[in-house]
């Protein structure tokens, strides 16, 4: 194992691109830049200095997310506020969010996130950032080698009462012929229960090879869907209902479960790599979501960072 980390994120303020400190600025240093070889290299950029606020947003968003995704089946809290424009995951001050690369569980995943800070915590509340290919080689042997060969998700989307989110939130729809059909395609598996739950099981790899780099790097969501990785609270109602009813879970691949330890393991590691930069007001964060995961810190204060993904 390894726990090195030499990579930071790059920080690019007006000066060093000789732009002007304006959100103008910044769109025509992008104009001219080739953002995908910009990003290959650093994999996470910070744009600071140049004034961006939530009404000049987009002209820069559009030069970095050429095609904002809609978040359909993310399993993450959230609030849409714009076009394809989301909160940062919605969870209580106190608690930490653990590594993970965006939607690793799902078929397909966004390969760019930006994020913009609107409100900057009191204190803490940075978003840090992990090399995958760090997490990967920093990982115990013997967890590597067991998720090898993927990761089982389970979910049980509720009708609009219940534990976790409703199928109708999770998908951005009202009609069950278009999840049926998301689903279809995303090879899921998948069962309307009795009570207008929708149970859905998805078999996903637990690395990934980078399409530029060809790096491997660690790329599922494994701790994040299992009990064990979830608090106290998760912990509490899967002493209330069923293993099988629980909202998600996550499970090796055929099936059998994941030992309470590894899931702490991964998570303390993604963790423990992880390099922290403190938000200012107007930073725009672009990452490279397969060779680069994210989590958040605990802050105190008011702290109000929008999300989207290409």
């Amino acid at each position: 194992m390894t726990t090195e980390n030499a990579w930071q994120p790059r920080i690019l303020r007006p000066a060093d691109v000789g732009a002007d400190a304006t959100p103008q600025g910044l769109e025509e240093y992008l104009r001219a830049t080739d953002v995908g070889r910009l990003l290959a290299e650093e994999r996470a950029v910070y744009f600071r200095g140049f004034g961006i606020t939530a009404d000049s947003y987009d002209g820069a968003a559009d030069l970095l997310l050429a095609n904002r995704l809609a978040y359909v089946h993310g399993n993450s809290p959230r609030t849409k506020v714009g076009r394809n424009l989301y909160t940062s995951t919605e969870y209580p001050a106190e608690f930490e969010i653990s590594m993970h690369n965006e939607m690793s569980y799902a078929h397909t995943w966004p390969s760019r996130i930006l994020f913009f800070c609107d409100v900057a915590a009191a204190t803490g509340g940075a978003t840090p950032l992990v090399d995958g290919r760090l997490w990967l080689e920093s990982i115990d042997p013997e967890i590597r080698a067991a998720f090898a060969p993927g990761v089982r998700y389970t979910q049980n989307l509720h009708d609009g009462m219940g534990f976790g989110k409703s199928w109708q939130a999770t998908f951005e729809t009202e009609d069950r012929s278009e999840v049926e059909a998301f689903l279809d395609g995303a090879e899921a598996e998948w069962s309307w229960q009795p009570d207008g739950t929708l149970r859905v099981t998805q078999l996903r790899r637990a690395t990934l090879e980078h399409p530029v780099t060809g790096t491997e790097v660690w790329f599922n969501q494994a701790d994040q869907w299992h009990i064990a990785g979830l608090g106290d609270d998760a912990a509490a109602l899967a002493e209330l209902i069923p293993e099988d009813e629980l909202p998600q879970n996550a499970f090796f691949a055929d099936g059998s479960p994941i030992p309470a330890e590894y899931i702490t393991h991964v998570q303390e590691i993604g963790m423990k790599t992880a390099v922290d930069v403190a938000w200012e007001v107007g930073d725009l964060l672009l990452v490279d979501n397969v060779a680069v995961a994210h989590g958040r810190r605990a802050f105190t204060g008011q702290r109000r960072i929008l999300v989207a993904m290409a």
